[in-house]
């Protein structure tokens, strides 16, 4: 509307209800029409993540609420988002994720290796940082106040020693750890068992959350991950997704458009934040090859390597986030922290 022209600088009231008025107007409108675009091109959503970046962000505790209460009558993560003994009876036959037809017959020994119960300890948790690999995190000075929050999550053990950890912080309470990375980096553990808790040690006494009962080729590894952890006395703990959690999250996504092969780590990790912390606060989410000013960002901030194309819908996830971003359901940091 033509009204957003009109600011009157001397009546300052008026100029923040006309930029109030603008950020809802974005907030609410770009977001449900680009859902319509069918290819998304990486400018346009510059183009509206910029807009959002000059909007103040406010959290909206009823939008907060309700999301949430939608997501715990689908996905329910503070019971069932990692598998425990609680979920996950004895002699019972869990069906995998994506290669659903398929079972694993809970064993004793597996049964052994569940927590008894599903939740992290002392969720809720007041102040949640989701930090993401995404190379917008590199010189953004974000360390410290990721470090300030209660409870920090990180994806695919990612570096967070030496110089980047002013950047990205070195807090970890919780790790998603792709069984890829074992099998690359670790030879599945069947060597380099020392290495591989040396690596892990920086990130002190964080659970280790695995997709053991996804596709049936990550159990092995999973489990070895877990033994290697008890062989070592190490003090992370190995946990498994829950995989009927993740296959109602996936479901609950799609219903809004999300599509994907599967869901990605991050966003699957964010979704469980959404239940199990009260303030959740994104680090290092950035799907594109350039900032708003036209810099460009690398794909994480330790490497290039970009992702198998077509497994994950990440301009689709990305969307959700700034829709949450938009509703004050989540903060999303687009750029530098404030340093202290």
């Amino acid at each position: 509307p033509h009204f957003f022209n009109r600011t009157t600088a001397n009546k300052n009231g008026i100029y923040q209800f006309e930029q109030a008025a603008k950020c809802k107007a974005i907030q609410d409108n770009i977001l449900s029409s680009s859902i319509k675009k069918k290819r998304y091109s990486e400018d346009y959503y510059l183009h509206i993540v910029k807009k959002l970046q000059n909007c103040t962000w406010i959290r909206r505790p009823e939008e907060s609420a309700k999301f949430r209460s939608e997501l715990a009558s689908c996905c329910d993560a503070a019971h069932n988002f990692i598998a425990s003994q609680n979920n996950t009876p004895l002699g019972s036959n869990m069906s995998y994720e994506v290669d659903s037809k398929k079972t694993i017959l809970i064993t004793e020994d597996i049964y052994r290796m569940l927590p008894v119960s599903p939740s992290l300890s002392v969720y809720p948790f007041k102040n949640c940082a989701v930090v993401g690999n995404g190379g917008i995190l590199k010189n953004s000075s974000c360390g410290a106040e990721i470090d300030r929050s209660d409870f920090v999550f990180r994806c695919n053990l990612p570096p967070t020693t030496g110089s980047i950890s002013k950047d990205v912080g070195n807090k970890t309470n919780l790790v998603t750890v792709n069984p890829s990375i074992i099998a690359q980096k670790y030879n599945k553990l069947n060597e380099k068992k020392t290495e591989f808790v040396e690596n892990i040690a920086v990130y002190g006494d964080a659970f280790l959350l695995l997709p053991a009962f996804s596709f049936r080729s990550n159990t092995a590894t999973s489990f070895k991950v877990y033994h290697t952890l008890q062989e070592f006395k190490a003090t992370q703990r190995a946990i498994f997704f829950h995989p009927t959690y993740l296959k109602s999250l996936a479901q609950f996504w799609r219903t809004k458009g999300v599509k994907a092969y599967r869901l990605s780590s991050g966003f699957m990790i964010t979704s469980a934040a959404l239940e199990l912390c009260e303030n959740v606060k994104l680090y290092g989410f950035w799907p594109f090859s350039k900032s708003t000013e036209k810099m460009p960002i690398s794909h994480h901030y330790y490497d290039n390597q970009l992702p198998k194309p077509g497994f994950h819908a990440m301009p689709k996830e990305y969307n959700q986030i700034l829709q949450l971003h938009g509703k004050g359901i989540l903060k999303l940091q687009f750029g530098k922290c404030e340093s202290d």
